[in-house]
């Protein structure tokens, strides 16, 4: 193995000092270091077999029980939805309510309640949706990426609080501070791009927004002319297309993982966490939880929920690695993107800030005692009967959630628009 990675590193240098100064492009020397990624990978797979094996198994299992019924609904009504118009329907509803709060336009409360209703990288996908239809700018679809992707809720309620620390209140608390967090990144994004000459088209206040709304409505289905069994069945192969795509990142980050591990990278990274935060009083097991979740979600959540750290430093770090998402969540997001001319940089730079906001709260909620949660349940307790466990119990609670966001949506639009043309009405016979 030693030589291998041996080999890729001379491969790299090799190509990097085959130019002088003045001809290394980044790009040139990016495509060389991923070559030598790419060998030293194959090269660590042939060499650990059985540990790729087991890996790709547990990725293929994650996705197919977790993520495919989990974002399947979301996609297939997030292609159904734009292709209707619904989405330029309810942005003229909601741009009043979307842009004070967000400086984004209205069509992205679409994404707001996928994202705070499903899980990575949905929203990513259906902001590089507007951005290419052109209803938000570069600025904005940055802005809206950066804090409408959180962690799925029934990963949270069911998977970290019940599955791996078997405390079912612990979800409720880990959710409210995760959104709480990433809705403070929004506030604080609200002045980035503010000096970009893209802008999204601006309307006059004195319309009426449920008649500007529905002629938004008509325009659309006007552009779109595909038969509703056209429209159905290009959605459930977008659907499926980019659910694979999820599939393969999910597997290949479990081997790049397992990998890594078998060669004692992960043990170097743990080693270097802990001599930065062990100075803050970060338990060493609390900082290897850490080095896992800065690749891969569930087991870094896992890894924190056993490892010998005390509870809030556990729940804390849960909480960090909730927010971050790891890498492979990252690189989903970029594929979502990578046709559009949307930055991932800004995502990465929110997801840093999640983090530490949400380990935050977290840490001043449970040492306060605000939120009281039992630190040991007994471990033979059953899974509540309510909570979705099953491949079609996460289907149906993904759907119920996802189309009750929507409707809510809608009636806030509404009723925001009722009340404003009473405003109007008063103020124009007053």
């Amino acid at each position: 193995m030693i030589v291998t990675a041996s080999l890729a590193t001379c491969i790299t240098l090799f190509f990097a000092k085959s130019f002088t100064k003045s001809e290394i492009k980044a790009r040139q020397f990016s495509r060389y270091f991923w070559t030598a990624c790419v060998i030293f990978f194959i090269a660590s797979m042939v060499t650990y077999p059985k540990e790729v094996y087991e890996a790709s198994v547990r990725g293929l299992k994650a996705w197919w029980d977790i993520v495919f019924p989990a974002l399947l609904p979301f996609f297939i009504g997030a292609e159904l939805l734009m292709g209707f118009g619904l989405v330029r329907f309810m942005g003229v509803l909601l741009e009043p309510v979307m842009r004070p709060l967000f400086n984004v336009p209205g069509s992205g409360s679409l994404v707001t309640a996928i994202g705070y209703t499903s899980g990575f990288p949905i929203s990513s996908f259906v902001t590089a949706k507007l951005r290419k239809e052109g209803l938000c700018t570069r600025g904005e679809a940055e802005r809206l990426m950066s804090f409408t992707n959180n962690a799925s809720p029934l990963f949270m309620l069911v998977a970290v609080s019940v599955g791996m620390f078997n405390n079912s209140s612990l979800g409720i608390l880990l959710a409210t501070t995760h959104y709480l967090a990433n809705l403070t990144v929004g506030l604080g994004l609200r002045a980035y791009s503010r000096k970009e000459r893209e802008t999204t088209p601006f309307y006059p206040s004195s319309e009426h927004l449920l008649k500007r709304a529905f002629r938004e409505l008509k325009k659309a289905q006007a552009e779109d002319t595909r038969p509703f069994g056209k429209l159905l069945g290009d959605a459930i192969a977008t659907s499926a297309d980019k659910l694979l795509v999820i599939g393969g990142f999910v597997i290949i980050f479990s081997i790049l993982i397992s990998v890594l591990k078998e060669i004692g990278f992960m043990g170097l990274l743990i080693s270097a966490l802990n001599f930065l935060l062990s100075p803050f009083g970060i338990h060493p097991a609390a900082s290897a939880a850490l080095a896992q979740g800065l690749f891969e979600i569930t087991l870094g959540c896992k890894a924190a929920s056993e490892s010998a750290a005390p509870f809030i430093q556990q729940i804390t770090v849960t909480s960090a690695i909730l927010a971050w998402s790891g890498l492979s969540v990252h690189a989903q997001v970029a594929s979502m993107v990578s046709d559009t001319d949307i930055r991932m940089l800004p995502f990465l730079i929110a997801r840093f800030f999640h983090a530490l906001i949400a380990a935050a709260y977290t840490y001043i909620v449970v040492s306060t005692n605000l939120f009281p949660i039992h630190q040991v349940q007994p471990s033979f307790k059953p899974l509540d009967a309510a909570l979705p466990v099953s491949w079609l119990g996460v289907f149906y609670s993904s759907l119920k959630w996802g189309t009750f966001a929507l409707l809510s949506l809608i009636v806030v639009g509404i009723a925001f628009s009722i009340l404003r043309s009473v405003r109007l009405y008063r103020f124009k016979y007053r």
